[in-house]
């Protein structure tokens, strides 16, 4: 596989950056071993404080709800943009975040999770797109345009829910209605959800836009501390959002070419070429080490780009490094 870079970052030139990560194919944090996780997640390792959650952000990743393997320096990565747009978004609503412990650890408040994704679309892409034209946005109780072509920014942002399914089951399509009416999630605090993820989908917007991105769509998780919305989990990154190069945007749209990705679409993109959607679990492949490469090189990329700062990767053993700061964080057991 041929790399380069498809957009120029802001500091480590993208030659540097497939170098650094070559080095380290195959030494990715694929799981917490000891001390073991009260909860593992498709990506995170979860363990319990008291009134605290102590979150660590594997290397793991996955594509339609399937874990596939692992990549180098992904938790460092995804801590590191979620960090960043968790200290940006406290003017919009409160989050889970106490501090950050380690390059992938996050000591954070307890919730009580809402079991509702709230993802917010600002472009004809991804699922939303593979929809029949005349019924999209159907499934999520909207009435969608059929004029709209593909990767083509909506006239406003759009919330399309998912439920919140356990590992190894598939997030479904939901409508605002039927939140409430399953008793997912009261009134009151769905109308505060939805303001708040169109508030923090445009404050991302802006700001991904200065930054020569164009934030397309994202997810965002919520859940109650102390009978307070607050917000949780990750927010605007690479695994949980998908990132557009806004300069090379126009021309694609132009030659109705898919625009240029920084995130983990690459990895959606080539499965679905390869015949693979998530139906077919059994035999999805594992993730090679070519691939592994293409996306740490570009989860890098796009963290450079996005936070305007030089990104500098621990390299010490991460399965040691992050064994050691969970014993100290943690009582003994």
């Amino acid at each position: 596989m041929k790399f380069s870079a498809d957009c120029e970052p802001k500091s480590t030139p993208f030659a540097s950056i497939v170098q650094q990560v070559r080095r380290h194919v195959g030494k990715a944090l694929f799981g917490v071993e000891a001390p073991s996780p009260n909860y593992r997640g498709k990506v995170r390792d979860v363990f319990f404080k008291n009134h605290e959650l102590i979150i660590v952000t594997t290397d793991r990743i996955s594509a339609f709800d399937v874990v596939l393997g692992a990549i180098p320096f992904k938790g460092s990565l995804l801590t590191e943009q979620a960090i960043f747009w968790l200290n940006k978004s406290q003017s919009i609503i409160d989050n889970h975040l106490i501090e950050r412990l380690d390059d992938q650890v996050m000591r954070c408040r307890k919730a009580l999770p809402f079991r509702v994704e709230m993802v917010v679309r600002g472009y004809l892409a991804g699922s939303l797109l593979r929809e029949p034209v005349h019924t999209r946005g159907s499934r999520y109780g909207l009435r969608l345009d059929a004029s709209i072509d593909a990767y083509e920014k909506l006239p406003e942002p759009i919330v399309t829910p998912t439920t919140k399914a356990d590992i190894g089951e598939h997030d479904l399509p939901i409508s605002l209605k039927e939140i409430v009416d399953s008793g997912l999630m009261s009134k009151r605090h769905l109308d505060q959800v939805v303001d708040a993820s169109i508030a923090l989908f445009k404050q991302g917007s802006a700001f991904s836009k200065e930054q020569g991105l164009l934030l397309v769509d994202t997810k965002y998780e919520f859940g109650l501390c102390d009978d307070k919305v607050i917000l949780i989990d990750e927010i605007h990154t690479a695994d949980s959002s998908r990132y557009w190069i806004a300069d090379s945007y126009e021309d694609c749209l132009r030659e109705q070419k898919a625009p240029q990705m920084l995130d983990k679409e690459r990895l959606r993109d080539t499965l679905l070429k390869k015949g693979y959607d998530g139906t077919q679990v059994a035999t999805m492949p594992k993730l090679d080490d070519e691939m592994s490469l293409d996306l740490a090189a570009h989860y890098w990329q796009l963290t450079e780009t996005l936070l305007g700062r030089t990104f500098k990767p621990s390299l010490e053993d991460a399965s040691v490094r992050v064994s050691n700061c969970l014993f100290a964080a943690l009582p003994q057991r």
